[in-house]
């Protein structure tokens, strides 16, 4: 939606790792790159790919991505913990995201109707 409002456009693919390059976002392959690091388990690479982000972004453009990445993760473990299902709107909203990224490759997807 960001990228609508902006006028910008982005290749979704880039979060699958099907793009080379930032797929139209600034410092794009960086924020993949560091957000695979945080959810992995591999210091050295985490450790890597913070300091690559934080020569390219400013100290509060990184803590603003840390945080968006901490904030997303423990929503979507606590949604997919409780079961908690894609309310409608937003799944109406969001199909054709859904469907581009293969949403529905990943188990806690059966928890929204008619996406899995």
């Amino acid at each position: 939606m960001s990228s609508q409002t902006t006028g910008t456009e982005v290749d979704l693919e880039a979060v699958n790792g099907g793009v080379e390059g930032d797929g139209g976002v600034e410092h794009g392959a960086r924020l993949v790159a560091f957000t695979e690091a945080v959810m992995g388990d591999d210091e050295a690479a985490l450790a890597r790919e913070r300091d690559a982000l934080r020569a390219v972004l400013t100290p509060e453009a990184f803590v603003d991505a840390a945080a968006v990445i901490g904030a997303f993760n423990v929503v979507d473990r606590i949604a997919d913990a409780t079961g908690i299902p894609l309310d409608a709107g937003l799944a109406a909203m969001s199909g054709e995201v859904r469907q581009d990224l293969d949403l529905a490759r990943f188990a806690s997807s059966a928890n929204t109707p008619g996406a899995s």
